[in-house]
């Protein structure tokens, strides 16, 4: 396709209908010039392809397809090689479908356990959402099929979704909401770029021209496509100036109009018009290009895989006991209807018709004959006496019961917040009565987010599933019996109670503003500040085996912010049976002039070692790993300084750590001005010379009285206070007379010439 000679040939109207869709779920056509149509479809753990003989079907009315674990599951494996696969393996589906782009991943950063949609997004740290995304899209992008990055940005709750505005400031914005898109494009580059509904600092993200234009393109280098999330475009004309290309689904003709009438009125530039063309081209261009002849798709090979996928990212987060893995000649108790009929996805635009649902209690059945009790209702929350009964009499007569217990769908779904971070009480007190009778209690969770558990010290076990796809019964199984040595990491924090959450005092905020007041400390850069007692903290997850860790080396002792630092440490598998480890990286600033968190994940690998096998990790540590961003600046900043390298199997469980000096030529802006301070003043290489004159009766004063003794100590440190934090122009109330203005305003452009000729 020979796009430049196609935009050529193209009226304006023709021009602005490329700008929006078909339909739900097309680009439009252009038959006089030979354009086809393109389809994309819902993902981003499964293809939620809508069935084309029936265009007025449900949100659930789609293609039988693989449901693959959530992204809530998937980032748990801290494994970019598995992702990955996930990645092709849906590729491959869109290939046999005849879809050019999939909808997906999900990187936005999770706020707080309340937001309905957090099943659909990796995790509260940047770097692992970046990483895991970017391994996610290359998958799918291998197989010549494109992804859509979502929701950029800043789309962490679900209340008022389409309005809301997020008050956030830089610095917050882009260390924190921004970059765990940033990695992912620059790596990835995703075919393109889902905007979110929000509105950020007042502005909709539909037109939003420093979000998708100043920091996306320009800044970051992308050259995708940007489509908006469906039904989010507020200014149609407005948006295409600011870098929105593609509307979905159709206006049915209506914000065409209002690009042509812009375009016609000067209000809109012809340029920027061809450029969203040109890029809508380029994405339908890449769909042709990319299509592949009669391609197979083995749905049970990717059930298969799905299962496989499940298994490697459940999180054991507690095993008192060596509870688990479960003895298969023992007497054992599948309680909770979870076990029979599993909750292993959410609800919304991602809802999966499923090819085949494994169940726990069936998959079971090749290791042992285990009994089963109801226990709960799902339809609603009310507590069953005669079901929780008949759990309990079961429990009696077993040697272990393992209750299958999480959030319905009226917990937590696509469109609603949740409203606490409790689970059902109905499933809260049937394993507060099993429990009381059944001391080897283990506790299976089916849940996209975290929650409260009031019964943590009367249960031995507890495996963390999430939404494990539709394999989730069988990996459970192998799980649970040793088949498979459990290797999930939790990517967010479990805080023991939802007051503990950073963003508690402002979620979801008043009205249509919500203001992110916690800053950059989300998750656990707020917890270990706080250092606050967490329920299970970011990182997290046991195993059937154990691991030692030794021999940290960093292979320099200081280095420049333009070098990298590469970091290697040696873990041994010391138990009796294989496993995987996720072996962590956390960064610390030692000393700063800013805020920092007290650590900072910026390295993983996961590695599997058989019994006594030992493995060297290496790490290659960039400028990005010391760098904190500048709101002065409006770009990334590497003090000069140490920063602490450690290395853990959490954010909680550092095991060796090492002391490295990064010597940036990174200069802060320093503009002085008479109410700059006396102690920024000093700070400034050389600074005292130029205030000698202006202190110097101050000082010999404060001298003066030091040595007569007159001073008590608390005066003196006062008076130093005072010297340090008074602005330049209060000294002129303190030297009688001696300085004016003038020589303030004098003694300020003697250091700004100074330091601009530096």
């Amino acid at each position: 396709m020979d796009i430049k000679k196609l935009i050529s040939k193209m009226t304006i109207e023709e021009k602005a209908s490329m700008l929006s869709g078909a339909d739900f779920w097309h680009t439009k056509a252009v038959e006089r010039l030979g354009i086809p149509q393109m389809m994309v479809s819902d993902g981003p753990h499964g293809l939620r392809k809508q069935r084309v003989d029936d265009e007025t079907a449900g949100v659930n009315q789609s293609i039988q397809a693989v449901c693959f674990p959530a992204a809530c599951a998937l980032a748990c494996s801290f494994d970019r090689d598995l992702i990955f696969r996930l990645g092709q393996a849906l590729g491959n589906e869109c290939q046999a479908e005849n879809v050019g782009v999939i909808l997906g991943p999900g990187a936005n950063i999770k706020r707080s356990p309340l937001c309905g949609r957090n099943f659909e997004y990796f995790s509260e740290d940047p770097y692992l959402a970046s990483n895991i995304a970017a391994s996610h899209i290359k998958g799918v992008q291998s197989r010549k099929v494109g992804s859509s990055l979502k929701h950029f940005a800043c789309n962490n709750q679900e209340n008022r979704r389409m309005s809301v505005s997020e008050e956030i400031d830089e610095r917050t914005l882009h260390e924190i909401y921004l970059a765990a898109f940033e990695y992912a494009i620059r790596e990835a580059k995703p075919w393109t770029v889902m905007c979110s509904y929000n509105r950020i600092n007042g502005e909709y993200s539909s037109e939003n021209k420093y979000l998708l234009t100043d920091v996306l393109r320009d800044k970051w280098g992308y050259e995708g496509l940007v489509v908006s999330d469906w039904g989010a475009v507020n200014d149609r004309p407005k948006g295409v100036a600011a870098g929105l290309d593609l509307e979905m689904p159709s206006s049915g003709g209506v914000n065409d109009k209002k690009i042509v009438e812009a375009v016609k009125n000067g209000k809109l530039s012809k340029a920027d018009l061809d450029k969203a063309c040109e890029r809508v081209l380029t994405l339908v261009d890449n769909y042709l290009k990319g299509r592949e002849e009669a391609p197979v798709w083995d749905k049970n090979a990717d059930h298969e895989l799905a299962a496989e996928i499940a298994s490697q990212c459940m999180v054991l987060l507690k095993n008192d006991d060596r509870v688990l893995p479960l003895s298969r000649n023992k007497k054992i108790a599948f309680i909770g209807k979870f076990a029979k009929q599993p909750r292993f996805q959410g609800s919304g635009s991602s809802f999966i018709n499923a090819l085949k649902v494994t169940d726990a209690l069936s998959s079971a059945e090749k290791y042992a004959d285990v009994s089963y009790a109801q226990g709960y209702r799902t339809e609603d929350d009310v507590i069953d006496g005669r079901l929780i009964t008949e759990a309990v009499e079961l429990a009696k007569n077993s040697d272990v019961a393992v209750i299958f217990a999480g959030l319905t769908d009226l917990f937590e779904c696509e469109g609603y917040d949740r409203k606490h971070m409790g689970m059902p009480e109905c499933q809260n007190e049937l394993i507060r009565r099993v429990a009381a009778v059944q001391p080897n209690t283990v506790v299976v969770l089916h849940n996209g987010s975290p929650v409260e558990m009031p019964w943590i010290e009367n249960v031995k076990g507890i495996l963390e599933v999430y939404l494990g796809g539709e394999g989730v019964g069988e990996a459970v199984c192998d799980v649970l019996f040793g088949k498979v040595n459990p290797s999930g990491k939790l990517a967010e924090t479990f805080p023991k109670k939802l007051s503990d959450n950073p963003s508690y005092l402002n979620f979801p905020g008043e009205g249509d503003f919500v203001r992110y007041s916690e800053g950059i400390f989300v998750g656990y850069r707020y917890y270990d500040k706080k250092e606050m007692e967490v329920q299970f903290p970011f990182g997290h997850g046991l195993s059937y085996t154990t691991f030692a860790y030794s021999d940290l080396k960093l292979y320099a002792k200081s280095i420049t912010d333009k070098d990298t630092l590469t970091v290697s440490v040696t873990v041994k598998n010391t138990g009796h049976v294989a496993g995987r480890e996720v072996v962590q990286l956390y960064v610390r600033d030692c000393e700063s002039t800013v805020i920092r968190p007290v650590k900072e994940l910026k390295g993983f690998e996961k590695i599997e070692l058989a019994p006594g096998e030992s493995k060297v990790i290496v790490f290659t540590l960039e400028r990005n790993a010391f760098a904190f961003y500048s709101d002065k600046i409006h770009d990334w900043f590497v003090e000069s300084g140490d920063f602490e390298v450690m290395i853990g199997s959490s954010s909680r469980d550092i095991k060796l750590s090492s002391v490295i000096h990064v010597e940036s030529d990174d200069k802060m802006p320093f503009v002085c001005t008479p109410n700059t301070t006396m102690g920024d003043v000093f700070a400034l290489e050389n600074g005292a010379k130029y205030l000698e004159k202006l202190v110097g009766s101050f000082a010999e004063s404060l001298s003066t009285e030091s040595e007569n003794n007159d001073m008590g100590e608390a005066t003196k440190l006062m008076m130093e206070a005072q010297l340090r934090d008074n602005p330049l122009r209060v000294m002129i109330s303190f030297s009688d007379g001696n300085f004016n203005h003038e020589d303030i305003a004098e003694i300020c452009d003697k250091i700004n010439n100074d330091l601009n000729k530096k």
